[in-house]
């Protein structure tokens, strides 16, 4: 977004913006007030900003942005001093005009620097939350998911923080009796109160999943199951090479014949 009062000002860094490839100019406004009435419907990466307009100027427009919708920030003025309160006003950069293309290159070279920090830092929580929640704990701290074993030892959690439309719950692993999948879902069939059966929904795939389950523990029997390999009390050959699995809860599945190889996990 370009806020500048000056018309041919607005225009000389648009034509100078048209150089860089990753830039899309997304709107141009002639004031603060109006910039901010836009801000929400552009949603801009970044803003290049007077200093100096009529009204609402560039550093109370910045002032009346929300934390959560503030983009980066380059102020554009034609006094230097003003570059100390642009920079209190933690601005990626400013410029003086007239602009220069290379100090322009200079400035955006820093704008992508400063967005690759924040987008690795926003993804590096993303990912640590991501790895509690598979362990059912809080979200980890940096130094416990770079552990060399840090996946292992949240596969051997005892339980499984599952999604279950609007809530999460953790369900103990021995809990598990089976897991089947239905259309974009799966079905988690776990232990419930006093003995009876259970099934929690969830949005996910076989494959996410098996990523998160010990295999040895938790076999996959058949393409669309995968099976508590503790809970299975009996296992029953069929003529055309499949077999059936009886569970301690009574419930019998199919062990496919591509899955054959799971009977030395199963026995």
């Amino acid at each position: 977004m370009i806020v500048d009062d000056e018309p041919l000002a607005r225009r000389g860094l648009e034509i100078r913006l048209q150089a860089h490839a990753d830039v899309d100019i997304v709107g141009q406004y002639g004031d603060g007030a109006s910039a901010l009435a836009a801000l929400r419907e552009d949603q801009p990466d970044l803003v290049f900003l007077d200093v100096q307009m009529p009204g609402v100027d560039g550093f109370e427009t910045l002032r009346r942005i929300p934390a959560s919708e503030m983009p980066l920030v380059v102020f554009v003025t034609a006094f230097d001093h003003y570059a100390i309160r642009a920079f209190e006003a933690s601005a990626a950069d400013y410029l003086l005009k007239p602009v220069e293309d290379s100090r322009l290159a200079q400035a955006l070279a820093r704008v992508r620097e400063v967005r690759a920090q924040r987008e690795a830092g926003a993804h590096c929580g993303q990912l640590l939350e991501l790895l509690g929640e598979l362990s059912g704990r809080a979200p980890l701290r940096l130094e416990q998911a770079l552990l060399p074993d840090a996946i292992d030892r949240l596969r051997r959690e005892e339980r499984l923080a599952v999604r279950d439309g609007h809530r999460t719950v953790r369900v103990d692993l021995r809990g598990i009796r089976w897991i089947d999948a239905a259309g974009d879902y799966m079905c988690l069939h776990v232990d419930g109160k006093d003995g009876a059966g259970e099934t929690l929904v969830l949005r996910a795939t076989m494959r996410e999943l098996e990523r998160q389950l010990d295999s040895q523990r938790f076999p996959r029997i058949h393409r669309s199951t995968i099976v508590n390999a503790s809970r299975v009390v009996e296992l029953r050959p069929h003529s055309n090479g499949e077999s059936f699995l009886r569970l301690d809860c009574g419930q019998e599945l199919k062990l496919s014949r591509s899955h054959r190889d799971k009977l030395s996990i199963l026995l």
